[in-house]
């Protein structure tokens, strides 16, 4: 199974990253979810199991 993170930036205009890693049904719900929350810039990125994305800034 492939993992993947999201990086966004918030509805402040605050850069953010997951902690947790989302198979792609759940990464794909969960960016329209932050996009349905006002944040902007929501990206889905592949991580390795462990990895932890940083965000954007």
């Amino acid at each position: 199974m492939k993992n993947y993170g999201l990086t966004w930036t918030d509805a402040a205009g605050t850069p953010r990253a997951s902690v947790v890693a989302y198979d792609q049904p759940s990464a794909d719900r969960k960016k329209q979810q932050l996009e349905d929350g006002g944040c902007t810039d929501v990206e889905i990125r592949p991580v390795k199991l462990g990895e932890r994305l940083e965000p954007r800034g």
